[in-house]
Order: structure tokens, then sequence, then C-alpha cells
């Protein structure tokens, strides 16, 4: 599937007649064509930019269809030709054999909010690269803040008075200051849409069960969710870490038994916010008034996995911390833990 262009395979599973069409990008008239093949039809296509649009298509025409996962398709290591009908060739041979891993079609609502959220996400990426140029070039002239935190309101109070030599040279910097501003209210107004929107949403129930663990507030939740989507769809705590790519890679034969660093599958963005969580930690277990907040209306089951959760990953910590392990790799395996405890929280009715 391209935007402009879309190229069919059709297999016949008892003949094992191949016919190959081409047509245009539009969905719906991708989706009319294989509503019109014999009956029973399946159909797969690779998930990519297209989206899961020609999905809900198919799906509105009783078509049962796959969206197909790239990274978990399997290709021999000596094919270097690739076309887009060889490729469509591999799916259709591929679903024919029930060898391609289906990804999760979310609904429409539960799409937009994704959206929504990783619009977010990438604000606060920009908004973090365009702080970094502003500070290393005020590092540059020698100028250097060392009056508290960056970034609060002193620190912007302190860049209002930083003066450079040159117009060009001060021109540079007053640039800097109005794109953070303007990423700053950006960011700010996504989130009041955020939290404007979540007690209709889908995740109203998750976010709730999310937020009573420490280190896991309002936008981490919705962040979460918006990653990972139906928590109950993975039958194991096991399965949840490692889509998130926390677990470590393995290179195991014979008797011996090789672990690397870990996989770094799945979501960056999931994998980020439970790393940052699992920061909160480090310090002994309690309970201070923003977390009794949070779990005030939740069931007692929710809240003794949120107790349980500070009291296994603060032993992690003290462990690993005792064998001088780097506290980078410490919180890594502690977000491993915690993607776990994520799941435990939201399996309760």
């Amino acid at each position: 599937m391209h935007a402009a262009k879309i190229v069919a395979v059709v297999l016949d599973g008892e003949t094992g007649e191949l016919q190959t069409f081409a047509m245009g990008g539009e969905s719906a008239g991708a989706a009319g064509f294989c509503a019109g093949l014999p009956r029973p039809v399946r159909v797969a296509y690779e998930a990519g930019p297209t989206g899961y649009g020609l999905a809900r298509e198919l799906s509105k025409r009783d078509v049962a269809c796959v969206v197909a996962a790239p990274s978990k398709i399997p290709r021999a290591a000596g094919d270097r030709v690739k076309t887009d009908r060889r490729d469509a060739e591999h799916l259709v041979r591929l679903l024919l054999a029930g060898k391609l891993h289906a990804l999760r079609v979310p609904g429409d609502e539960e799409e937009a909010l994704r959206d929504l959220v990783r619009a977010r996400e990438a604000v606060r990426v920009d908004l973090m690269r365009a702080r970094h140029r502003l500070s290393k070039l005020l590092l540059r002239h020698d100028i250097r803040f060392d009056d508290g935190t960056a970034w609060t309101q002193r620190h912007r109070d302190w860049l209002a008075t930083v003066t450079l030599p040159w117009p060009a040279a001060q021109a540079t910097p007053l640039d800097a200051r109005g794109a953070i501003d303007a990423l700053t209210h950006r960011r700010e107004q996504l989130e009041r849409e955020i939290i404007a929107l979540l007690p209709t949403s889908p995740w109203q129930l998750q976010v709730g069960r999310l937020r009573c663990l420490r280190g896991v507030d309002t936008l981490t939740a919705v962040g979460l969710c918006a990653e990972i989507g139906d928590f109950e769809r993975f039958a194991r705590a096991e399965q949840l870490m490692s889509y998130v790519g926390l677990v470590p890679c393995e290179n195991t034969t014979g008797q011996q038994r090789r672990l690397g660093s870990i996989t770094k599958t799945g979501s960056g963005h999931a994998r980020r916010l439970l790393v940052e969580a699992a920061w909160h930690y480090r310090t002994r277990p309690s309970v201070g008034r923003g977390l009794t907040d949070r779990q005030g209306d939740q069931p007692a089951e929710a809240i003794a996995v949120a107790w349980s959760a500070q009291q296994r990953l603060h032993r992690t910590w003290t462990r690993l911390e005792a064998r001088a392990k780097r506290r980078t790799i410490i919180a890594v395996a502690a977000a491993r833990e915690l993607a776990g405890f994520c799941w435990a929280v939201t399996q309760i009715e």
C-alpha cells in the first residue's frame, strides 16, 4: 500500500492460482474490490503510514482483515529483490499459512485520543530541543545560570536580563525564547485538552487504576493507555514487558546462555514513561498526599497492588545499588517490573 497506489495479489486457496491487480490508493475502492471476491475471503496488508482505514472499511463489509506487524514478517536472509508485487505475494502466502502476526486495530475514538497524546509528546520533544539550543548558545558565550534550577520562573526572569554584545548575537536568543514560549503554550493547551476529554474516553477506568501506582499520574497513565491500548489482550505480565521492549535480548546455544541489552521493541514513548516512573521507587515506600488523593476512589485491590509495587521495586533499587550497578540500568530493570504491576492493576474488575 502507498499513498497513491495499491498492488493486490489474490491467491486461490484451492487451486493455488495467483492474480495481480493494481488500483488507486483510496481505501473505499480497495475494500470494494476485496468484498467482491468469492467468499470466504481473507485480506492482509502490512502496517504503514496509511493507517487502519482499509481495515475499518473491510470490517464494515464483513471481510476478515489482518494488519501485519512489519517487524514480525518472516523474510529470507538472501532475498534482496523487493517489489510491490513480490511483497504482496509474500504476504498472501504467509496469510494462507497463518504465519502473520496481527496488530490490534484501535477504534476511531481511541485512535483520535492516541493522536492527541502523541501530538503532546512531539511538542515535549521539540520544547526540550529548543531549550537545549538556547542553553548551549549561552554556554558558548560563557554565560551560566547559577541561581537554582533551570527553566523555573527565576531562570526565565534571568534570561530576560541576558544581553549579548552584538545585535545579531542578541537576536538569536530572543528568537529561541520566543520559540520556547510558543511551545510551552502549545504543550499546556494539549495537556488541558487531554485532561478534559479523559472522563468520557474509553481509558477512564484504566487510567484510574494506573494512577494508583507511585510515579504514574494522569499524563503518564494516559500515555501508557495510548501506546498499549487494551491491557487485557496480554495473558501474562511478561508479554507486556516484552511488548514495550524492556526484556533483555538473548543468545542461547547449547549450555551457554547470553543475555544482552533490552530489545527496545514496541513503543519508545511507553518505554520512556515507564523508566521515568521507575525513578520514583528509589526512595523508601510511602504514601504522600498526592498519591492518597489519586487512590481515594479506587478499589482496595488496586491500592494493595500499588503498595506491593512500592515494596518490590524499592528492594530492586536497594539490591542493585548494593551491587554497584549504574542507576540508569537499575531504572530500566525497575521499569520492567513496573510494567508487570501496570498489567496487574488494570486486570482488577
